[in-house]
Order: C-alpha cells, then structure tokens, then sequence
C-alpha cells in the first residue's frame, strides 16, 4: 500500500518548510561580497573627494549675480513707475511746505509748496532707485572680469542685467529732466510777479 500522501495542484506553491527557503536561497560568493565592500568603499571616498573639491575645480552656481540681477531689474521698475516710498515721501514734502507757508504767501509760493516740491521730492527718490538699479546691474555684469577668464554668467542673467541697467538709466534720465524743470514747466499763477 502506497502511503505518500500526493499534494494538491497547488499545495506544492503554498507547502514550504523553512528548510526548503534556506536551499532556494542562492549562497553569495565571498568574491561578490568583496566586489560591494570595495564598491561602497569608492562611493564613500568619491563623495568625499567631492566636498574636498575647491572652487576652481566645480561649476559656479551663479545664485548671487542672478539675485543681484533681478534685484536691479525690480529698482529700475520701481523707479520708472514710481512706489509707495516715493509716494510718502512727496506728501511728506507737501506738507512740510504747507506748513511753512504764512497767510500772505502769494499764488507762486503756495504753488511751489503744493506743487514743485513734491515733484522735486518725487524725481530725487527715483532717482536714487534709477541709480542703485544702475549700479547692481553694471556690478553683475563687471563681476565676470574680476574672476578667472572662464566664468561667464549664464545668457539669462546677462539678459535681466541688461534689462536693469536700460530702466536704471531711464530712470536716471527721468530723474535729470524732472529735477531740473526740463521735462515740464513750472506753472505760474497770472498777474503775479516773476
């Protein structure tokens, strides 16, 4: 009489012993095991021969020109259109001159104090934008020729300190021509002397 138990079609899947696990493991040779330590070793010592790495041997990031660049883009727009420090500043103005104004002030004093001033105020605040847009931009674009001949900025960044230095020298000559009383005449009130 035959007493081996015959499995099930799919008993032979499911009945595993731990023993049968052990044998179906594949035994990893001594060599292989030397290959990773050395391996992992490289990797170790490669990672560290990175952060060893002086400047001169990595690629520049750029980040700070980059910064500095838009930075000098933003004040050259903000000069152009003018913002709320301008703005603050002008009405401060205003009405410092209101203040010193006296009653008999004829019609060309209360307009230099209501008018000319702030506008003066307005122009020098833009101004002094225009001017830090200029000389950040002109700085990032300088930056390349006080390092090594082969660091050069990325096309971008170039781009953004072009843009820059163009607004801050709009700005600049915004800044000349409404200082000056070039851009637009002073009113005069009629009938009051010159």
């Amino acid at each position: 009489m035959d007493t081996t138990k015959t499995p099930a079609p799919n008993a032979a899947e499911a009945d595993t012993t731990p023993a049968d696990l052990e044998r179906t493991e594949t035994p990893r040779p001594a060599e292989a095991e030397a290959d990773s330590a050395v391996t992992d070793e490289v990797t170790e010592i490669d990672l560290d021969d990175e952060a060893l790495l002086g400047d001169e041997d990595r690629e520049p990031s750029h980040v700070g020109s980059a910064a500095f660049a838009i930075v000098a883009a933003g004040l050259g727009v903000v000069a152009l259109s003018g913002g709320w420090v301008a703005g603050i500043v002008s009405e401060r103005a205003s009405l410092t001159a209101r203040l010193e104004l006296t009653q008999a002030a004829d019609a060309n004093a209360q307009i230099a104090a209501q008018f000319v001033d702030p506008w003066h105020t307005t122009a020098m605040v833009n101004g002094i934008f225009s001017a830090l847009a200029l000389i950040l931009a002109t700085f990032v674009l300088a930056l390349p020729a006080f390092s090594t001949p082969e660091r050069t900025l990325p096309t971008w960044v170039r781009s953004v300190s072009w843009a820059g230095i163009g607004l801050g020298a709009l700005g600049v000559l915004l800044f000349v021509l409404m200082y000056f009383d070039l851009l637009l005449a002073i009113p005069k009130a009629a009938g009051a002397g010159a």
